[in-house]
């Protein structure tokens, strides 16, 4: 294929499976624990890491990391202890890193905001080696601890006070769970940007959930949706010449949409086969036994 000749196509497109892996791999837990737009928040905050990144001349991924890492730990001791004044604190962490973002790279020699355009909407002529090497480190950290971990994650998805009284250590997760979710916003941002990595976190959970009620088999789909649409987008965006991050996230919303308009009548039809082949009526240790109803003796 022609696409494969070039190296930086490569390096775009296992960026983009990587991506398409560890999206939907840690979504699936933050949509259980209805907290699907905690991607957005941290994408917001690690805007400062990557102005941090270019002011002091280090890798803007690592620099984005460390500071996305902090602000979700600080999301979440917010959430913990935030009471009433909780949603004021997180809007001013998530504007104040947009705004550190931009003026730090404005700050940074031979910096501007056209160096922070492709952290915030993808780019797949500018993934580096160094990105791509800093990309997989991440992704087996994300995966370690989205698989590895799964059914505690899952416990305290579902029931925080069920899993602290089975004595899982609920906060300790809870902690796990925003790093996770940090380090796979700076896992996306070279290929889907910033600004859109929230929707792949969500929307291919979104459209597994259509197809089924398993949370195995609800993983496994999303990931494989989250797969799909990232390999198609990049590729779709190196022929078109179409931005990749907006390009992914509209092909998830196009097969969520896909997926819901099947799903619906592939349930109606499960559910009158369902009832034809087991009609409503009496329970069987209700019915009236043919034999009494013929002599007579039916009462009361």
């Amino acid at each position: 294929m022609e696409i494969l000749d070039y190296a930086f196509m490569q390096r775009a497109l296992l960026a983009a499976v990587l991506v398409g892996i560890t999206a939907p791999a840690i979504g699936i837990y933050l949509v259980q624990r209805r907290q699907a737009l905690m991607g957005d928040g941290i994408g917001h905050v690690a805007m400062t890491g990557v102005g941090l990144g270019f002011l002091l001349s280090t890798s803007p991924v690592w620099m984005a990391t460390a500071v996305a890492v902090i602000g979700a730990v600080l999301m979440e001791l917010i959430r913990w202890y935030g009471r009433t004044r909780g949603d004021i604190a997180l809007a001013m962490l998530f504007y104040g890193g947009m705004a550190g973002g931009v003026m730090f790279i404005n700050l940074a020699p031979g910096g501007s905001n056209a160096n922070l355009n492709s952290y915030l909407f993808g780019s797949l002529s500018t993934v580096s080696e160094d990105d791509v090497a800093a990309i997989c480190l991440l992704a087996a950290f994300v995966v370690l601890v989205t698989v590895g971990l799964r059914r505690q994650l899952f416990a305290v998805s579902q029931d925080e006070e069920f899993a602290r009284v089975t004595g899982l250590p609920v906060r300790a997760l809870n902690l796990l769970t925003a790093i996770t979710a940090a380090v796979t916003v700076t896992v996306a941002m070279r290929v889907v940007g910033l600004l859109l990595v929230s929707a792949l976190m969500v929307v291919p959970v979104a459209a597994a959930q259509q197809l089924s009620r398993s949370f195995a088999l609800t993983f496994a789909i999303a990931v494989a949706i989250g797969v799909s649409v990232t390999i198609g987008g990049t590729v779709t965006s190196y022929y078109q010449d179409v931005p990749p991050g907006a390009t992914i996230v509209l092909l998830a919303i196009g097969a969520f949409i896909v997926l819901t308009a099947t799903a619906a009548p592939l349930a109606r039809r499960r559910a009158r086969a369902l009832a034809a082949a087991h009609p409503v009526g009496d329970p069987a240790e209700c019915a009236i036994p043919a034999s009494r109803e013929r002599d007579g003796k039916v009462g009361v």
